[in-house]
Formats: structure tokens, C-alpha cells, sequence
């Protein structure tokens, strides 16, 4: 089972060193179990694993964690060359391929949100391309609903607020 359980932390290790941007909990897991390589208990304490010894770091919001490779995981992944198969780095390699803008849109807009001293909730909305920021916005509001409803609606409308900005500042 070790041997098992060390194979699930290099497959996630190889996904995320395939990348330049971050990789969310959802879409590592959801590959993993949409290839029926393992349960979803297993994934998450292979990452938990993971981040434990250093070798992923974590960003966490309301809604999801995005995950990185450290330095030390691309070089702990170079001594386990063999430790997935082929046939899994290919299907790594295909999933990337052919989902790369989605994977990339989902870890590059994301709003988050937290009490503000003083009452009310900050909620923080972003936009960005690798680790460079195209827009980082912050509002107040009034109430936590409030701020889950303008977290969602920048998943949803960030082009659209994105496009109006400029269009009213570039004017």
C-alpha cells in the first residue's frame, strides 16, 4: 500500500510540475477519480501529504485551494522517473492538453472574502495571468451573504466587469 500511496503523490506532483499555474483541489481530484486511479480520501491525504513535507505549497479561499510545486517537489520528482506509468503521464498529458484554457481560466479568476474590522466583510476579486495580476479589485460590503453573492457573480461575470473597467477608463 505504501508503494501504492507514494505513486498517487508523484502523479500529483507530475500534474502540477506540467503547469505554470496553480492547480485547484477540484481539478487534481477530479482527474484522479475521473481515471479511477483511486478514492477521493486517498487523493486528498496524498495531498496532505504532500504539503506536509514541503513539497506543494497551498492557497486557500472560501471555495477552494489552489496547489504549486515547491522547488523541492520538482526535485523530489526526479528520483521517482518511474514511478507512474506511461500511460498515466499520457493521460496527464491529453487532459492538459485538451483542457488547458479551462484548467488555466479556473485557477486565474478568483474572489475571496473575510471580515472587516469594523463590520461588514472585504470581499477581494482577481484576475491574473500566471503570477502577474491583470485586475485585483476589492469591495466592501455589508453582509456575509453579500459577499458570497459577489464572489460568485465574479466567477461568473469577470470578463464582463473586466471589459466594462477598461472600456470607462480607457476612454
Amino acid at each position: 500500500m505504501a508503494d501504492l500511496n507514494t505513486m498517487y503523490r508523484v502523479i500529483i506532483l507530475y500534474m502540477l510540475s506540467r503547469l505554470e499555474f496553480p492547480l485547484t483541489n477540484t481539478q487534481i481530484t477530479n482527474f484522479i477519480l475521473e481515471k479511477e486511479y483511486t478514492d477521493y480520501f486517498t487523493v486528498q491525504q496524498a495531498i496532505s501529504d504532500l504539503l506536509s513535507s514541503g513539497l506543494i505549497t497551498a492557497e486557500s479561499t472560501h471555495n477552494n485551494t489552489r496547489y504549486r510545486i515547491t522547488e523541492e517537489g520538482h526535485e523530489t520528482l526526479q528520483f521517482f522517473p518511474d514511478k507512474i506509468s506511461d500511460e498515466i503521464k499520457e493521460d496527464i498529458r491529453i487532459h492538459f492538453k485538451e483542457h488547458h484554457y479551462e484548467l488555466k481560466q479556473e485557477t486565474a479568476v478568483y474572489a475571496d472574502y473575510y471580515k472587516a474590522a469594523g463590520g461588514g466583510y472585504q470581499v477581494h476579486c482577481h484576475i491574473r495571468n500566471l503570477d502577474s495580476p491583470v485586475l485585483d479589485l476589492s469591495l466592501r460590503v455589508q453582509t456575509k451573504e453579500q459577499a458570497r453573492v459577489v464572489c460568485a457573480n465574479w466567477e461568473k461575470e469577470n470578463i464582463e466587469v473586466y471589459a466594462l473597467l477598461m472600456d470607462m477608463l480607457v476612454k
